[in-house]
């Protein structure tokens, strides 16, 4: 079930990086300075370092965890 929930969380931040909708103008402005493609993937950034983080805490393997030489 991990692996599945994973890959639907790539494959939807693979689909909402392909923004768009933001190509041809830089308004509105957030925060009254910032172009809305520049704030998009700001926070795009964000929340992939984040999902990056749960997919890592959720599927990283027991046996890398262990310090010292692997057993032969």
């Amino acid at each position: 079930m991990k692996i599945v929930v994973s890959t639907f969380t790539v494959l939807a931040l693979f689909l909402l990086h392909q923004d768009v909708w933001f190509w041809r103008q830089a308004r509105p402005l957030v925060f009254g300075f910032l172009p809305i493609g520049l704030f998009y993937h700001a926070a795009f950034t964000l929340v992939t370092a984040g999902a990056m983080a749960l997919l890592v805490r959720l599927l990283w393997p027991a046996g890398l965890d262990t310090e010292g030489p692997p057993d032969r």
